[in-house]
């Protein structure tokens, strides 16, 4: 069988991720070593004082990944970027930290790691678009605005599948994610389930499936992850706010 030229093998290699897909990753990752946390605190069966610490070594690691990646970028320095760091920071520090403490206790160390690593991937992306002039890029698939919504809200770690007398549902926060968004995201290859890898609903029930991004749904997500809407405030001295009544009744007397 004749190889292939090397030139051509180039052409194989698939880029390497960007920042944001990065930490969207991690999130996934903070959501694993939770879930294995999860599990390994219901089990009757003991376990020795290094059962979690390298898996929480490897997430420390991965995420001053993360940091060099964002730092890599070049981008102008700002608040916001300044403070997307500095959580990452504290997230590598939190996760180091959780390797020498009791499993129930560690647990509590990276309890809302995923969602600040999303947190960091959007504001990273905002951050991108602005100080580059680029607009957010068309997602390689369609996606409906509820499609968009599920994949974030799966991306922190916030949706589990299970069946109860044949019957598929879901479990999550609002926005809720139906089993009909959750089958059309699995349709299309962005999202898949790892089977009884999240805690049991309630105490002495099975566990559940996690649902988690695949490769091609975190890249989806990156391309169209945005910040929230700002909600309108009023600047200082522009508006003025009411006055109490008592407040309203001297004013009046005066």
């Amino acid at each position: 069988m004749t190889e292939p030229p090397a030139e051509a093998l180039l052409f194989d290699v698939p880029p390497p991720p960007t920042p944001v897909e990065r930490l969207l990753h991690l999130a996934d990752q903070y959501t694993q070593h939770n879930d294995a946390l999860d599990l390994l605190l219901r089990t009757t069966a003991p376990s020795g004082p290094d059962t979690h610490a390298a898996s929480a070594l490897r997430l420390a690691a991965d995420t001053q990944s993360a940091i060099k990646a964002i730092q890599g970028e070049r981008l102008y320095e700002s608040v916001e970027l300044t403070e997307t760091v500095m959580r990452l920071q504290q997230l590598a520090f939190l996760a180091t930290a959780s390797g020498d403490l009791h499993a129930g206790t560690a647990r509590g160390l990276t309890a809302l790691a995923p969602e600040a690593a999303v947190s960091c991937a959007v504001t990273l992306a905002a951050e991108t678009r602005r100080r580059r002039w680029t607009s957010a890029p068309i997602a390689e698939q369609r996606l409906t605005a509820v499609q968009s919504d599920a994949l974030a809200e799966i991306a922190r770690g916030h949706v589990v599948a299970g069946s109860s007398l044949d019957r598929e549902f879901t479990r999550s926060r609002e926005p809720k994610v139906l089993m009909s968004t959750l089958r059309a995201l699995e349709a299309k290859g962005l999202v898949e389930r790892t089977t009884n890898s999240a805690h049991a609903a309630y105490v002495g029930g099975p566990p559940q499936d996690r649902v988690r991004l695949t490769a091609a749904g975190i890249t989806s997500l990156a391309s169209v992850i945005e910040q929230p809407p700002a909600k309108p405030s009023a600047t200082p001295g522009t508006t003025a706010r009411p006055l109490p009544a008592t407040a309203q009744a001297t004013a009046r007397s005066r």
